[in-house]
């Protein structure tokens, strides 16, 4: 593929930026977006910067759906970017990947490599009948075939879409189902805490009904018994390894479908977010490098990224694939569980592969803080980490600074991102370069986006009010609509704003006094007690703060005089489980919150249980929690990493009864 030079192509977008756009504040956040675009090799040029037509009141009464679009009509090949441009630049023998396997296999792979592989990959695809516009769904664990598979479909044009290797077969149907898919990839089982677990089992009944597949691709990882279906299933060693490893790539529009995401939502079923190529990559690029590279090109030879993200959550997408690889970065993906076979298996890997920038969950920190409560054992060398970064939801100011202190000696940074599935990359985080920060503040936007908090008017809040935080400017990134369903896009994101065009995030917020932004979490998890509104994350950080506690989960229940009342489930740390009486428990969490908000804020009801529902990005599913404590009947649980906890809680509630 013919593709122009990195400078050739910085040249010509920044031409075509300044002819195009006025010299005012918008001028330069575009200015700027141009710019980043040149980091990319285009095959063609833009000719069109960005383009948004907000949603409009049609004759007919009706509001028109959104339309976004960036870099119209540039040509660009995604994989291209992430391998091949890195092993022309003479980069082929740098290390790529670092893969570690649940029970300790490892294998590190170079950029030629992995050019080698998606090569590959590529050809076998192909040569499955999959080409640019169909849709390929990949159900597979942290592997580095996973990393192949999914470069391998964008190479050829394909719109994958990443599957949780844990998720059921009916969560697995659905998105087959769903985006129409012509193949399926998995695997014949996969580690999981120690033992192997079937997966193909739930990949025929998730393909056994009426579907696109014509393929089912699977890949041999635990040796596992599986069924076979001649004709439709095949094994990757027989149609990837033999396969060539030299594929020309082609070129695609910017606007070409690259992905499509799956939200969990708190109502209805999934929603798939549709994410393009040139746009989503150049946001991807440029905020990876902003946040986790060094800032002094000669030491970034040292630089080891590690997103602990299963690949199929969007922070993965961002800061495990296509950031990074585009970068020509090095980092660890590691299939297994946080503790398997021991609590500090993070922590060992930090050590042995040098890791400089740590990207994590809360739920991961709060993890830690439980199996490590007086600290980080002296043994594990952490020296290496430069930064460090939380991304899912608002962590809790004392699991942040456990984190700053255990990882990161009292003096790295914390980057808090706080960002979407929808926006596709970090919309708030404070600066890798800052000296000063506030523990949980996802403090202000990043170069080229911006946000606002308002009221249900539009009208911004004064500080320490809580209101709706909106993208009011977004980033090429943005998810351009919900696959299969327009309306719901706009439903969903646009309509309450949009005669302002701005993007409805779905999180509550507040400024500081500063103007720094607190994210305060959804919405709907906002409690109305006797007509105080009270934050879900304000009371749970308040709970974890508690020596007890490592996790909390905090929902409203009706209740007949106050409308709502506070239900807290908490999880104690392993030293006090089973050691301390849940009504002392319940006493002592109660007078924690009670001093650290004040009284209206104090749980009607502490719940112990072994876990709380979270969703695979590590976000507590509080709705669930309420339905539970209610005894009303479950949403949508197919997004729970952890789904088996729920008959646990149950259980619990019943004992209560």
């Amino acid at each position: 593929m013919g593709v122009s030079s990195t400078a050739s192509a910085r040249e010509e977008v920044a031409d075509i930026a300044e002819d195009l756009v006025p010299d005012t504040a918008e001028a330069q956040r575009l200015a700027f977006w141009a710019e980043q675009a040149g980091r990319l090799e285009w095959s063609t040029p833009w000719h069109t910067l960005h383009t948004f037509e907000r949603a409009t009141e049609q004759q007919d009464g009706t509001l028109s759906v959104p339309t976004i679009e960036w870099f119209a009509g540039g040509t660009l090949n995604v994989a291209v970017n992430c391998v091949d441009r890195h092993v022309r630049a003479g980069d082929g023998d740098r290390v790529a990947l670092h893969f570690e396997g649940e029970p300790g296999d490892r294998r590190s792979v170079t950029y030629a490599e992995l050019q080698d592989d998606v090569g590959r990959a590529a050809n076998a695809l192909l040569g499955l009948g999959v080409g640019k516009g169909d849709r390929v769904v990949i159900y597979l664990p942290v592997l580095v075939e996973t990393v192949v598979v999914t470069l391998a479909c964008a190479r050829i044009g394909a719109v994958h879409s990443l599957v949780f290797g844990g998720f059921s077969a009916e969560a697995l149907r659905f998105r087959v189902e769903d985006t129409g898919a012509k193949l399926l990839v998995t695997t014949d089982g996969q580690f999981r805490r120690g033992t192997a677990v079937a997966v193909k089992d739930n990949a025929d009944a998730a393909v056994s009904g009426e579907n696109g597949i014509e393929h089912v691709l699977v890949i041999r990882r635990t040796e596992s018994e599986v069924a076979w279906t001649e004709g439709r299933d095949v094994w990757w060693h027989d149609v990837v390894d033999p396969a060539s490893p030299h594929h020309e790539a082609e070129a695609f529009d910017a606007e070409t479908p690259l992905f499509i995401m799956y939200t969990s939502g708190t109502t209805g079923k999934p929603k798939g977010l549709v994410h393009t190529s040139g746009g989503y990559l150049t946001q991807a690029s440029w905020s990876f490098e902003h946040l986790f590279i060094h800032p002094d090109p000669g030491q970034r030879g040292t630089d080891v990224h590690w997103c602990t993200a299963d690949l199929a959550w969007v922070p993965a997408h961002t800061y495990e694939l296509y950031g990074p690889l585009a970068n020509g970065a090095t980092q660890v993906i590691f299939e297994g569980t946080p503790n398997t076979p021991h609590p500090g298996r993070h922590l060992e890997i930090i050590e042995r592969y040098g890791v400089t920038s740590y990207y994590t969950a809360p739920t991961m920190v709060r993890s830690l803080m439980g199996w490590f409560p007086d600290g980080v054992p002296a043994g594990y060398d952490l020296s290496s980490i430069r930064v460090l970064g939380t991304v899912g939801e608002a962590v809790n100011p004392e699991a942040w600074r456990w984190f700053r202190r255990n990882l990161g000696r009292d003096e790295v940074p914390v980057v808090d991102t706080w960002w979407q599935s929808e926006t596709g990359a970090t919309v708030l985080s404070p600066a890798p370069t800052d000296t000063e920060f506030k523990p949980g503040c996802a403090a202000r936007a990043l170069p080229g986006v911006s946000t606002r908090i308002v009221d249900e008017d539009g009208e911004q809040v004064p500080p320490g009010v809580q209101g709706l935080i909106v993208v009011d400017r977004h980033g090429p990134a943005m998810a351009r609509t919900v696959w299969g369903d327009p309306q719901r896009y706009l439903d969903s994101y646009w309509r309450t704003f949009a005669a302002q065009g701005w993007f409805l995030a779905g999180d509550g917020a507040r400024y500081d006094d500063d103007g720094d932004t607190w994210i305060l979490g959804r919405v709907d998890d906002v409690i109305n007690v006797s007509g105080h509104r009270l934050s879900t994350i304000e009371i749970e950080s308040a709970l974890v703060a508690h020596p007890l506690v490592t996790e909390a989960g905090v929902c409203p229940v009706a209740h007949p005089v106050t409308g709502h009342a506070i239900a807290a489930f908490v999880v104690l740390t392993p030293a006090a489980t089973g050691t301390e009486d849940d009504e002392d428990v319940a006493a002592a969490l109660r007078a924690q919150v009670g001093q650290v908000i004040g009284p209206i804020a104090r749980p009607s009801a502490v719940v112990v249980v072994p876990d709380v529902p979270k969703t695979r990005s590590g976000k507590i599913m509080r709705r669930l929690l309420t339905q539970l404590y209610e005894g009303a009947p479950l949403g949508d649980t197919t997004s729970l990493q952890n789904e088996k906890c729920i008959p646990g809680i149950q259980a619990v509630l019943a004992s209560r009864a």
